[in-house]
């Protein structure tokens, strides 16, 4: 039973493979098309490349307008700090990562303040709350100056966020105080009907 491996892989090699009939091949395609289903044909694959080109399109218009949108909404805060030089920095000059947080800040104060229902019954709460936001917008501005001054470090870059994150839990405060008068009212004038 031993053998020599060599003479048998040499003998392998010598022996012809088996001949095919003629025309064995063709048969075989032509079964092999029969058999198969036929491929629907793409209609129109040039309307797809239109659709895709108008989807993209209309993706970027959107995601810059979001950008422009929240762009100017930060302008109206900005307005009530001091009147910035040309040439001075501010916190989304520094990174990509701190201009988006600087905004999603913003454009959130900005539609918190616009979303504030005042009216007579709670103007004095909303005029105390706004003094205090004066404050806050005061100091961000001298946070703003020294980091001009200075030059970027974390201890400012820190508490310039967590003056805009401060902003932004006064508004929610006043919000819920707002909706804290707005029910006790609603609840008294229940009580008085009953």
């Amino acid at each position: 039973m031993a053998q020599d491996l060599k003479k048998l892989f040499k003998s392998d090699e010598e022996e012809e493979a088996p001949l095919l009939s003629a025309g064995h091949e063709e048969r075989f395609l032509k079964k092999l098309r029969t058999e198969l289903p036929q491929q629907k044909q793409r209609p129109l694959p040039y309307l797809q490349i239109a659709a895709s080109i108008v989807l993209l399109l209309g993706l970027g218009v959107y995601f810059l307008g979001v950008e422009k949108a929240s762009d100017s909404e930060a302008v109206i805060v900005e307005k009530q700090t001091k009147v910035k030089p040309a040439e001075s920095l501010s916190l989304g000059d520094l990174s990509p990562d701190l201009r988006k947080v600087e905004n999603y800040y913003m454009t959130s104060i900005n539609l918190e303040i616009s979303d504030l229902e005042v009216s007579d019954k709670n103007n004095v709460l909303i005029d105390s709350f706004m003094g205090e936001l004066k404050e806050l917008n005061e100091e961000y501005g001298r946070l703003s100056d020294e980091l001009n001054e200075i030059g970027p470090n974390d201890q400012t870059i820190t508490a310039m966020v967590k003056n805009l994150q401060l902003r932004l839990q006064l508004l929610h405060r006043l919000k819920e105080k707002i909706n804290q008068l707005k029910s006790s009212k609603n609840e008294a004038v229940t009580e008085t009907n009953i």
